[in-house]
């Protein structure tokens, strides 16, 4: 099951381990079953002063396990085999509930312990899915935290009649207390936002007393994690706030084109840029969404952004760096059957149509690079592409071609998608040559038509481009004195991650340059204690 290296450096994690665990499976005479049983018997082996297995559990679900700290009230459960992506989550289960601290903040754990009320929650993930375990960490800890908090950590590709009654057709998705709670990647921060009605007022409040930024960065892609990094090197007072950090790299599987990095993949590279972060002195102000720029009363004045839970942070210059998200196909159905058929993520929710007849529409590099995915697992993939030729690259095309569950629909518009009892059945689109209408039956829709900027909220405040980019200049500066802009969310051509990463740096060094030549009598509104720049 594990292998020699893998093993070791097992071993050398659960030496942290210092209060006694039990694991107790419930197991039945699938193959599933047999590798459960392997697997435990080498984590007990590997620390069997400290960690007991039992084979004698009764649960509805086989095989599973459940782990809990000795003596304790402790609900967590894993139902089905925790490997590829999940293997981590089983380790950091096994840390935490044998008493090695989580590394969160003390607010947060205090807010879990503080949660009142029985909830019971059951999380459906997949092993090849990188979205999911960040939502499976964050309920995993919960339950070792609250022992009024209960976890199950489902496998869907072991439990599928089981995903089929509940109509799971994306992960991660979340049920609490037997109804849907959420679809989709979450940090701990957004789960407990949902739970504590009163988190967003008390955050409001605590943002708006801080005091006012040299540098305030809204957004923490790649742009934005440059430009913070870099202004906090010039020794200024810097602020990154950001609606999810990482952006859209969170989203994004194999980079092999970030120059001096042969290979990695978004998950690990957002943890990276975070971990570059945390070495300097940068206040990170995380599931932050911005709702609103305003520009200052008076030339060189502070500059307000407004977020959405009601605080306000100011700052003498800004960096707007908010990237883009998954441009919609917006027809009829598509937000009906959002994650109850279409979906925007071939490798997370791919394996949940195994089998099934499935559409792609989009006829880029993604769109096609999906189509080939998404081929060698589900039945037949018909690819729906606007344009009169698919504009992916020719080795793709090729490949793509060569399949033999493959259609290909170019110069052809998406009409509507469509649906039974809750779930999508099937697709239409015009074929713009002749205008006739054309309908397939399918069961997921997976949409791959690019990237829209998330700008919305900067209209009227500084210069957008008619797709709504943010205009900017060969210095990163935007129609704004003092607010500049980097990454996806502008005019610059090519959006890739190692160009973000230099414009972020850029805007940051433009930034501080329009910083040091203000007039001292407009930079005399920040506090000349708190102000590094006129120290």
């Amino acid at each position: 099951m594990l292998d020699e290296t893998l093993k070791t450096q097992l071993s050398t994690y659960l030496e942290r381990v210092t209060q006694p665990l039990e694991l107790q499976a419930c197991l039945d005479d699938s193959q599933t079953a047999r590798e459960m049983r392997e697997l435990l018997q080498t984590i007990a082996a590997l620390r069997s002063d400290m960690i007991h297995l039992r084979t004698d559990g009764s649960d509805a679900r086989q095989p599973s396990f459940s782990l809990r700290r000795a003596g304790s009230q402790m609900q967590l459960r894993f139902a089905g085999l925790p490997l590829g992506h999940e293997f981590n989550s089983l380790v950091l289960a096994l840390l935490w509930a044998g008493g090695h601290p989580p590394k969160v903040g003390q607010e947060l754990i205090e807010q879990v312990q503080a949660l009142d009320g029985d909830l019971r929650f059951e999380v459906y993930m997949g092993l090849d899915c990188h979205n999911c375990p960040d939502v499976v960490q964050a309920l995993t800890l919960m339950a070792v935290l609250n022992p009024r908090i209960s976890t199950t950590v489902i496998e869907g590709g072991a439990f599928r009649q089981e995903v089929s009654e509940r109509e799971v057709m994306a992960v991660p998705t979340v049920f609490m207390n037997g109804r849907f709670f959420a679809s989709g990647r979450m940090m701990l921060e957004e789960i407990l936002a949902r739970l504590d009605t009163g988190a967003a007022a008390r955050d409001a409040a605590r943002l708006s007393a801080k005091a006012p930024y040299d540098m305030l960065i809204v957004g923490a892609g790649p742009a934005g994690v440059a430009a913070a990094v870099y202004a906090a090197r010039k020794g200024l007072r810097t602020g990154l706030v950001t609606e999810r950090f990482g952006g859209q790299v969170n989203d994004t599987l194999a980079i092999e084109n970030y120059i001096g990095v042969p290979q990695t993949d978004g998950p690990r590279y957002a943890s990276a840029l975070q971990a570059h972060l945390r070495a300097y002195d940068v206040d990170l102000m995380n599931l932050q969404r911005a709702g609103q720029l305003v520009a200052p009363a008076q030339p060189g004045g502070l500059t307000t952004v407004q977020l959405a839970n009601g605080g306000a942070l100011k700052a003498r210059t800004v960096i707007l760096s908010t990237g883009a998200r998954w441009r919609n196909v917006n027809v009829p159905g598509e937000a009906e059957y959002r994650n109850k058929g279409v979906t925007y993520c071939p490798h997370c929710d791919g394996p949940l149509f195994k089998g099934k007849r499935t559409a792609v529409i989009g006829g880029g590099n993604s769109g096609v690079e999906a189509a080939i995915d998404l081929a060698g697992i589900v039945a037949h993939v018909t690819l729906i592409e606007f344009a009169e030729q698919l504009k992916a690259d020719a080795v793709l095309v090729d490949r793509l071609k060569s399949l033999p569950n493959v259609s290909i629909h170019t110069n052809a518009q998406t009409t509507c998608i469509t649906g039974a009892g809750g779930k999508v059945d099937g697709i239409r689109f015009r074929d713009r040559a002749t205008g006739l209408e054309h309908g397939v039956e399918l069961d997921g829709v997976f949409v791959q038509i690019g990237l829209v900027p998330n700008t919305d909220w900067l209209k009227g405040q500084v210069a957008l481009s008619p797709s709504g980019e943010v205009v900017i200049d060969a210095r990163g500066q935007t129609s704004l004195p003092g607010v500049f802009a980097a990454g996806d969310c502008t005019t610059v051509p090519y959006k890739q991650i190692v160009i973000a990463a230099g414009d972020g740096a850029k805007a940051a060094l433009s930034a501080f340059e329009h910083l040091i030549r203000m007039p001292v009598a407009a930079a005399a509104a920040v506090p000349a204690a708190a102000d590094p720049v006129l120290a």
